[in-house]
């Protein structure tokens, strides 16, 4: 299901505009806070602490070879990935999907 926004969201917001977008989402039944919204990038990332809070055991991660590579060129070499549920909206606006 396509999530959008409306002319209401737009209130007090003063365009063009650049500004991040961060949002509130229920994972694996946690609500998890400040999710940054990056449309430019290509991977879901999940901080180590966030993952350990989400009390799943690491041995459910599947490897990963392929390194991340920071803005400024620095290769990070990720734990591994994993496929989770998440919620977003609220009913009856609400949608469910498996992300990786």
């Amino acid at each position: 299901e396509v999530i959008s926004f409306s002319e209401a969201d737009y209130e007090g917001v003063r365009l063009p505009h650049d500004d991040p977008v961060v949002v509130t989402l229920m994972v694996e039944l946690f609500t998890i806070k400040r999710i940054l919204i990056d449309s430019g990038s290509s991977a879901n990332i999940l901080y180590k602490h966030a993952f350990d809070q989400l009390r799943i055991p690491v041995d459910q991660l599947k490897p990963v070879n392929t390194p991340l590579v920071r803005f400024v060129g620095e290769m990070v070499h990720p734990l591994g990935s994993i496929g989770l549920s998440v919620v977003a909206g609220t009913t009856p606006r609400q949608t469910q999907v498996q992300m990786t």
